[in-house]
């Protein structure tokens, strides 16, 4: 399956954590040991022309102790790095190396909105919605449109994911209509963790 474009899967880490601060299996990203995470990076997908895209390409080996520890603080998820190299990594790059150095180049580039601001002006004036949070993504950074930006959250409304739209040369494309998100005039609320 040819590949047409790239999602960069961004999740909200404290929406993830809220109650899990004390589960064993997210640790790591949970337990705020390491200090309490914003944004992280869930994946750098591959996309096709429409809903199905490649995925499982190769055979996955375990990824390498330095692999691990250079991705850790972006994806703070040893089985989620591994789960992301053999899923979507094996589609794009024949080395872990290769596809972590490409999705940790586009995530660091990023500009993240004062989250905790946001947040807090909207529990002050009850008008957060989806068109802010992604204009805020779009003001932080030079030549990410609006429409290249998809916003998930889950049923009570809290955000989940932001996921931003590339082109095959990795550069911010208006997202296909496949890719689904919250509507733009859906309010939205933000965990700002405890």
């Amino acid at each position: 399956m040819a590949v047409d474009g790239y999602i960069l899967a961004l999740s909200w880490s404290r929406e993830h954590c809220r109650g899990r601060e004390n589960n064993a299996a997210v640790a790591l990203q949970c337990d705020k040991s390491m200090g309490e995470f914003g944004f992280v990076l869930h994946g750098l997908w591959p996309e096709a022309k429409g809903p199905n895209y490649p995925q499982w390409c190769r055979k996955a080996g375990l990824l390498s102790r330095e692999v691990v520890a250079e991705n850790i603080c972006m994806t703070p998820s040893v089985q989620l790095l591994q789960h992301e190299w053999a899923k979507h990594g094996t589609c794009m790059a024949r080395r872990p190396e290769t596809y972590f150095g490409a999705a940790r180049l586009l995530f660091n580039a990023l500009e993240f909105p004062d989250m905790d601001r946001l947040s807090r002006r909207g529990e002050k004036e009850g008008t957060l919605t989806v068109a802010r949070l992604t204009e805020e993504f779009a003001l932080n950074n030079d030549g990410l449109s609006e429409k290249a930006i998809r916003v998930k959250t889950n049923r009570r409304g809290w955000l989940e994911e932001v996921h931003i739209c590339l082109d095959k040369k990795f550069k911010p494309r208006a997202c296909p209509a496949f890719v689904r998100g919250a509507p733009t005039s859906a309010q939205i609320k933000i965990w700002r963790g405890t």
